[in-house]
Protein backbone atom coordinates (compact mmCIF):
# COMPACT_ATOMS: atom_id res chain seq x y z
CA UNK A 1 0.00 0.00 0.00
CA UNK A 2 1.25 3.46 -0.63
CA UNK A 3 2.63 5.24 1.93
CA UNK A 4 0.03 8.20 0.97
CA UNK A 5 -3.51 7.30 1.37
CA UNK A 6 -6.67 9.41 2.18
CA UNK A 7 -6.80 13.07 1.99
CA UNK A 8 -2.71 12.42 0.59
CA UNK A 9 -4.11 10.35 -2.58
CA UNK A 10 -5.69 14.07 -3.44
CA UNK A 11 -1.88 15.69 -3.55
CA UNK A 12 -0.82 13.22 -5.06
CA UNK A 13 -3.31 13.35 -7.79
CA UNK A 14 -2.59 16.83 -8.12
CA UNK A 15 1.20 16.59 -8.60
CA UNK A 16 0.28 13.84 -10.99
CA UNK A 17 -1.80 15.95 -13.20
CA UNK A 18 0.48 18.82 -13.08
CA UNK A 19 3.89 18.55 -14.67
CA UNK A 20 6.04 19.96 -12.01
CA UNK A 21 7.91 23.25 -13.60
CA UNK A 22 11.72 22.89 -13.83
CA UNK A 23 12.31 26.67 -14.87
CA UNK A 24 10.53 30.23 -13.87
CA UNK A 25 8.50 30.35 -17.19
CA UNK A 26 5.28 29.90 -15.43
CA UNK A 27 2.69 32.82 -16.01
CA UNK A 28 0.14 33.38 -13.64
CA UNK A 29 -2.66 32.98 -16.19
CA UNK A 30 -1.41 29.24 -15.88
CA UNK A 31 -2.24 28.12 -12.69
CA UNK A 32 -4.23 25.60 -11.37
CA UNK A 33 -7.52 26.27 -9.86
CA UNK A 34 -7.58 28.06 -6.46
CA UNK A 35 -8.45 25.71 -4.11
CA UNK A 36 -12.32 25.88 -2.61
CA UNK A 37 -12.88 27.47 0.40
CA UNK A 38 -13.24 26.14 3.40
CA UNK A 39 -11.38 23.19 5.10
CA UNK A 40 -8.20 21.29 4.86
CA UNK A 41 -8.02 20.99 1.34
CA UNK A 42 -8.55 24.45 1.03
CA UNK A 43 -5.11 25.10 2.56
CA UNK A 44 -2.85 22.73 0.76
CA UNK A 45 -0.36 23.64 -1.90
CA UNK A 46 -1.02 23.04 -5.85
CA UNK A 47 1.25 22.97 -8.44
CA UNK A 48 1.35 25.38 -11.01
CA UNK A 49 1.16 24.56 -14.43
CA UNK A 50 3.99 25.47 -16.87
CA UNK A 51 3.73 27.29 -19.60
CA UNK A 52 7.02 25.76 -21.18
CA UNK A 53 9.47 22.96 -21.60
CA UNK A 54 10.35 21.29 -17.73
CA UNK A 55 13.59 20.64 -18.88
CA UNK A 56 15.67 17.92 -17.32
CA UNK A 57 14.26 16.43 -14.10
CA UNK A 58 16.80 14.28 -11.74
CA UNK A 59 16.10 10.79 -10.77
CA UNK A 60 17.55 8.90 -7.88
CA UNK A 61 19.74 6.62 -10.04
CA UNK A 62 21.15 9.80 -11.13
CA UNK A 63 22.37 10.94 -7.57
CA UNK A 64 23.42 7.95 -6.76
CA UNK A 65 21.29 7.71 -3.90
CA UNK A 66 19.84 4.42 -2.46
CA UNK A 67 16.39 4.26 -1.99
CA UNK A 68 15.01 4.03 1.75
CA UNK A 69 11.60 3.90 3.16
CA UNK A 70 10.37 7.56 4.25
CA UNK A 71 8.40 5.36 7.48
CA UNK A 72 11.61 4.63 9.07
CA UNK A 73 14.24 6.69 7.36
CA UNK A 74 16.12 9.73 9.42
CA UNK A 75 14.20 12.91 7.80
CA UNK A 76 15.49 16.23 8.64
CA UNK A 77 14.03 19.82 8.68
CA UNK A 78 16.37 22.56 9.19
CA UNK A 79 14.06 25.72 10.10
CA UNK A 80 16.08 29.25 9.38
CA UNK A 81 14.28 31.46 11.63
CA UNK A 82 12.80 32.42 14.89
CA UNK A 83 8.95 31.15 14.79
CA UNK A 84 7.56 34.83 16.02
CA UNK A 85 7.01 35.00 12.38
CA UNK A 86 3.40 33.41 11.42
CA UNK A 87 4.71 32.10 8.11
CA UNK A 88 7.81 30.08 10.17
CA UNK A 89 5.48 28.54 12.46
CA UNK A 90 2.97 27.70 9.97
CA UNK A 91 6.07 25.99 7.66
CA UNK A 92 7.20 24.06 10.26
CA UNK A 93 3.89 22.73 12.00
CA UNK A 94 3.58 21.92 8.31
CA UNK A 95 6.07 19.51 8.14
CA UNK A 96 5.51 18.25 11.25
CA UNK A 97 2.37 17.72 10.98
CA UNK A 98 2.85 15.74 7.64
CA UNK A 99 5.57 13.64 8.66
CA UNK A 100 2.84 12.36 11.72
CA UNK A 101 0.31 11.74 8.95
CA UNK A 102 2.47 9.63 7.24
CA UNK A 103 4.22 7.59 10.20
CA UNK A 104 7.70 9.06 9.95
CA UNK A 105 8.99 8.27 13.40
CA UNK A 106 12.11 10.02 12.84
CA UNK A 107 11.93 13.14 12.00
CA UNK A 108 14.95 15.51 13.55
CA UNK A 109 13.80 19.72 13.48
CA UNK A 110 16.04 22.32 13.95
CA UNK A 111 15.38 25.92 14.48
CA UNK A 112 18.66 28.15 13.30
CA UNK A 113 16.96 31.01 15.43
CA UNK A 114 18.04 33.58 12.03
CA UNK A 115 21.92 32.79 12.24
CA UNK A 116 23.13 31.50 9.59
CA UNK A 117 26.59 29.72 10.76
CA UNK A 118 24.11 27.86 13.15
CA UNK A 119 22.27 26.43 10.10
CA UNK A 120 25.13 25.30 8.45
CA UNK A 121 25.94 23.28 11.78
CA UNK A 122 22.55 21.77 12.55
CA UNK A 123 22.42 20.64 8.83
CA UNK A 124 26.30 19.18 9.59
CA UNK A 125 24.68 17.52 12.84
CA UNK A 126 21.86 16.05 10.85
CA UNK A 127 23.39 14.41 8.53
CA UNK A 128 25.80 13.30 10.95
CA UNK A 129 22.93 11.44 12.64
CA UNK A 130 22.29 9.60 9.83
CA UNK A 131 19.85 11.91 7.95
CA UNK A 132 18.67 10.12 4.62
CA UNK A 133 16.33 13.12 3.34
CA UNK A 134 17.37 17.05 4.26
CA UNK A 135 14.55 19.59 3.92
CA UNK A 136 16.24 22.80 3.83
CA UNK A 137 14.24 26.25 4.48
CA UNK A 138 17.46 27.89 3.92
CA UNK A 139 18.18 31.78 5.17
CA UNK A 140 20.35 32.73 2.74
CA UNK A 141 21.15 31.53 -0.67
CA UNK A 142 24.93 31.21 -0.66
CA UNK A 143 27.62 29.43 1.41
CA UNK A 144 26.25 25.92 1.31
CA UNK A 145 29.13 24.44 0.02
CA UNK A 146 30.30 22.63 3.51
CA UNK A 147 26.97 21.48 3.54
CA UNK A 148 26.42 20.27 0.07
CA UNK A 149 29.91 18.16 -0.06
CA UNK A 150 29.00 16.46 3.53
CA UNK A 151 25.53 15.64 2.00
CA UNK A 152 26.96 14.43 -1.23
CA UNK A 153 29.13 12.01 -0.12
CA UNK A 154 26.60 10.77 1.89
CA UNK A 155 24.24 10.76 -1.18
CA UNK A 156 21.59 12.67 0.71
CA UNK A 157 19.40 14.64 -1.46
CA UNK A 158 18.21 18.05 -0.17
CA UNK A 159 14.50 19.77 -0.83
CA UNK A 160 14.50 23.17 -0.44
CA UNK A 161 12.11 25.21 0.64
CA UNK A 162 10.72 28.61 0.30
CA UNK A 163 14.01 29.96 -0.59
CA UNK A 164 16.45 28.58 -2.61
CA UNK A 165 20.58 28.28 -2.41
CA UNK A 166 22.87 29.10 -5.46
CA UNK A 167 23.72 25.35 -6.36
CA UNK A 168 23.58 22.96 -8.80
CA UNK A 169 20.58 20.89 -9.38
CA UNK A 170 20.96 17.29 -8.92
CA UNK A 171 24.42 17.29 -8.47
CA UNK A 172 24.35 19.38 -5.19
CA UNK A 173 20.84 19.08 -4.39
CA UNK A 174 17.17 17.11 -5.59
CA UNK A 175 14.92 20.16 -6.12
CA UNK A 176 13.53 24.07 -4.98
CA UNK A 177 9.73 23.91 -3.78
CA UNK A 178 8.07 27.53 -3.78
CA UNK A 179 6.52 30.58 -4.53
CA UNK A 180 7.55 32.40 -7.98
CA UNK A 181 8.37 35.11 -6.16
CA UNK A 182 8.99 37.39 -9.35
CA UNK A 183 5.38 36.84 -10.14
CA UNK A 184 4.43 37.25 -6.23
CA UNK A 185 6.17 41.26 -6.76
CA UNK A 186 4.29 41.82 -10.01
CA UNK A 187 1.21 40.95 -8.59
CA UNK A 188 1.96 43.16 -5.91
CA UNK A 189 2.58 46.07 -8.11
CA UNK A 190 -0.57 45.24 -9.56
CA UNK A 191 -2.45 45.97 -6.50
CA UNK A 192 -0.43 49.13 -6.08
CA UNK A 193 -1.39 50.44 -9.37
CA UNK A 194 -4.99 50.01 -8.30
CA UNK A 195 -4.76 51.49 -5.22
CA UNK A 196 -3.23 54.52 -6.55
CA UNK A 197 -4.70 54.81 -9.95
CA UNK A 198 -1.53 54.57 -11.64
CA UNK A 199 0.16 57.89 -9.96
CA UNK A 200 1.78 58.51 -6.93
CA UNK A 201 4.65 57.72 -4.28
CA UNK A 202 6.11 54.46 -2.83
CA UNK A 203 8.15 52.98 -0.60
CA UNK A 204 9.61 49.35 -0.80
CA UNK A 205 10.25 48.16 2.32
CA UNK A 206 12.91 45.24 1.39
CA UNK A 207 13.28 41.90 2.94
CA UNK A 208 16.28 40.38 4.36
CA UNK A 209 19.58 40.91 2.28
CA UNK A 210 21.47 37.73 1.33
CA UNK A 211 18.07 35.43 -0.63
CA UNK A 212 16.57 35.01 -3.85
CA UNK A 213 13.24 36.06 -2.28
CA UNK A 214 14.07 39.80 -1.47
CA UNK A 215 15.93 39.91 -4.59
CA UNK A 216 12.65 38.32 -6.97
CA UNK A 217 10.11 40.18 -5.20
CA UNK A 218 11.71 43.82 -5.46
CA UNK A 219 12.70 43.08 -9.43
CA UNK A 220 8.89 41.96 -10.11
CA UNK A 221 7.68 44.76 -8.60
CA UNK A 222 10.02 47.12 -10.00
CA UNK A 223 9.55 45.79 -13.20
CA UNK A 224 6.25 45.92 -13.45
CA UNK A 225 5.79 49.35 -11.82
CA UNK A 226 8.21 50.53 -14.98
CA UNK A 227 6.00 48.97 -17.73
CA UNK A 228 2.52 49.45 -16.67
CA UNK A 229 2.66 52.63 -14.35
CA UNK A 230 5.70 55.28 -15.14
CA UNK A 231 3.77 58.05 -13.06
CA UNK A 232 4.22 56.04 -10.13
CA UNK A 233 7.86 56.81 -8.52
CA UNK A 234 9.57 54.50 -6.04
CA UNK A 235 11.09 56.95 -4.09
CA UNK A 236 12.49 55.41 -0.73
CA UNK A 237 13.79 51.72 -0.23
CA UNK A 238 15.32 50.03 3.04
CA UNK A 239 15.20 46.84 4.68
CA UNK A 240 13.40 46.10 7.08
CA UNK A 241 14.64 42.56 7.06
CA UNK A 242 10.77 40.89 7.30
CA UNK A 243 10.67 41.19 11.13
CA UNK A 244 7.46 43.59 12.29
CA UNK A 245 9.55 45.48 14.83
CA UNK A 246 12.42 46.67 12.07
CA UNK A 247 9.08 47.45 9.58
CA UNK A 248 7.91 49.57 12.12
CA UNK A 249 10.85 51.10 12.69
CA UNK A 250 11.86 51.82 9.32
CA UNK A 251 8.27 53.25 8.37
CA UNK A 252 8.94 55.70 11.67
CA UNK A 253 11.68 57.23 9.92
CA UNK A 254 9.91 57.18 6.39
CA UNK A 255 7.36 59.37 7.48
CA UNK A 256 9.59 61.90 8.52
CA UNK A 257 11.72 61.55 5.72
CA UNK A 258 9.27 61.05 2.89
CA UNK A 259 5.92 62.56 4.55
CA UNK A 260 3.61 62.68 1.62
CA UNK A 261 4.38 58.75 0.18
CA UNK A 262 1.16 57.76 -1.06
CA UNK A 263 1.98 53.99 -0.60
CA UNK A 264 4.22 51.41 0.69
CA UNK A 265 4.77 47.72 -0.52
CA UNK A 266 6.02 45.41 2.20
CA UNK A 267 7.92 42.26 1.15
CA UNK A 268 6.05 40.58 3.49
CA UNK A 269 3.39 40.59 6.04
CA UNK A 270 5.12 41.08 9.20
CA UNK A 271 7.07 44.30 8.27
CA UNK A 272 3.20 45.46 6.68
CA UNK A 273 1.64 45.30 10.03
CA UNK A 274 4.83 47.04 11.40
CA UNK A 275 4.40 49.80 9.11
CA UNK A 276 0.03 49.86 10.53
CA UNK A 277 1.06 50.26 14.24
CA UNK A 278 4.07 53.14 12.77
CA UNK A 279 1.19 54.76 10.91
CA UNK A 280 -1.42 54.50 13.74
CA UNK A 281 1.29 55.23 15.95
CA UNK A 282 1.70 58.91 13.35
CA UNK A 283 -1.97 59.88 13.60
CA UNK A 284 -2.58 58.56 10.36
CA UNK A 285 -5.83 56.86 9.66
CA UNK A 286 -6.70 53.59 8.08
CA UNK A 287 -6.42 53.95 4.16
CA UNK A 288 -4.20 57.33 4.18
CA UNK A 289 -1.25 55.29 2.59
CA UNK A 290 -1.77 52.09 0.67
CA UNK A 291 -0.18 49.14 1.91
CA UNK A 292 0.29 46.30 -0.18
CA UNK A 293 2.41 43.20 1.17
CA UNK A 294 3.59 39.20 0.23
CA UNK A 295 2.67 35.77 2.59
CA UNK A 296 -1.32 35.78 3.24
CA UNK A 297 -1.48 35.48 7.53
CA UNK A 298 -4.15 35.69 9.09
CA UNK A 299 -2.91 39.11 11.12
CA UNK A 300 -2.25 40.84 7.33
CA UNK A 301 -5.44 39.57 6.24
CA UNK A 302 -7.59 40.92 8.96
CA UNK A 303 -5.30 44.42 8.01
CA UNK A 304 -7.68 44.19 5.07
CA UNK A 305 -10.54 43.51 6.65
CA UNK A 306 -10.14 47.08 9.30
CA UNK A 307 -9.15 49.04 6.27
CA UNK A 308 -5.09 49.76 7.01
CA UNK A 309 -3.75 47.20 4.71
CA UNK A 310 -5.16 47.36 0.60
CA UNK A 311 -3.92 44.26 -0.68
CA UNK A 312 -1.85 41.20 -0.06
CA UNK A 313 -0.27 38.18 -2.35
CA UNK A 314 -0.05 35.13 -0.68
CA UNK A 315 2.84 32.57 -0.14
CA UNK A 316 1.29 29.19 0.87
CA UNK A 317 3.76 28.01 3.63
CA UNK A 318 2.26 24.62 4.00
CA UNK A 319 5.38 22.47 2.46
CA UNK A 320 4.57 19.04 4.25
CA UNK A 321 2.89 17.47 2.05
CA UNK A 322 4.24 18.69 -1.17
CA UNK A 323 7.56 17.98 -0.01
CA UNK A 324 7.18 14.61 1.10
CA UNK A 325 5.19 13.53 -1.87
CA UNK A 326 8.12 14.97 -3.75
CA UNK A 327 10.59 12.86 -2.02
CA UNK A 328 8.32 9.39 -2.21
CA UNK A 329 8.04 10.36 -6.11
CA UNK A 330 12.19 10.47 -5.97
CA UNK A 331 12.23 7.45 -4.31
CA UNK A 332 10.07 5.63 -6.33
CA UNK A 333 12.40 6.09 -8.98
CA UNK A 334 10.50 9.15 -11.07
CA UNK A 335 12.50 12.63 -12.37
CA UNK A 336 11.96 15.59 -10.34
CA UNK A 337 12.63 19.00 -12.02
CA UNK A 338 14.57 21.78 -10.57
CA UNK A 339 11.72 23.81 -9.14
CA UNK A 340 8.05 23.28 -7.98
CA UNK A 341 6.46 26.03 -8.18
CA UNK A 342 3.10 26.68 -6.29
CA UNK A 343 0.10 28.95 -6.99
CA UNK A 344 -0.79 31.26 -4.19
CA UNK A 345 -4.13 33.30 -3.94
CA UNK A 346 -4.38 36.89 -3.31
CA UNK A 347 -6.38 38.92 -0.63
CA UNK A 348 -8.15 42.07 -0.92
CA UNK A 349 -11.32 43.75 0.19
CA UNK A 350 -13.76 41.61 -1.80
CA UNK A 351 -12.68 38.09 -0.10
CA UNK A 352 -10.47 39.02 2.93
CA UNK A 353 -13.65 38.36 5.35
CA UNK A 354 -14.48 35.40 3.87
CA UNK A 355 -11.02 33.85 3.98
CA UNK A 356 -9.84 34.74 7.49
CA UNK A 357 -10.47 31.47 8.11
CA UNK A 358 -7.84 30.00 5.61
CA UNK A 359 -5.00 32.58 6.43
CA UNK A 360 -2.65 31.24 8.47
Amino acid sequence: MSLFSGRRARAAALLAAAVLVASGCAKSEDTAASPAPGGSEAQQQVVKTPSGPTGAGCTIAQQGAAKFDLKTAVVGFSQSEKEANPFRIAETQSIKDEAAELGIANLKVTNAQSQFSKQISDVQQLIAQGAQLLVIAPLNSDGWEPVLQQAAAKKVPIITIDRKINAKHCTDYLTFIGSDFVEQGKRAADQMIKALDGRGKVAILLGAPGNNVTTERTQGFKDQIAAKAPDIEITFEQTGEFAREKGQQVTEQLIQSNPDIDGIYAENDEMALGAVTALKGAGKKAGDIKIVSIDGTRGAVQGIVDGWIYGVVESNPRFGALAFETAQKFIDGESIPEKVIIADREYDESNAKDSLSQAY
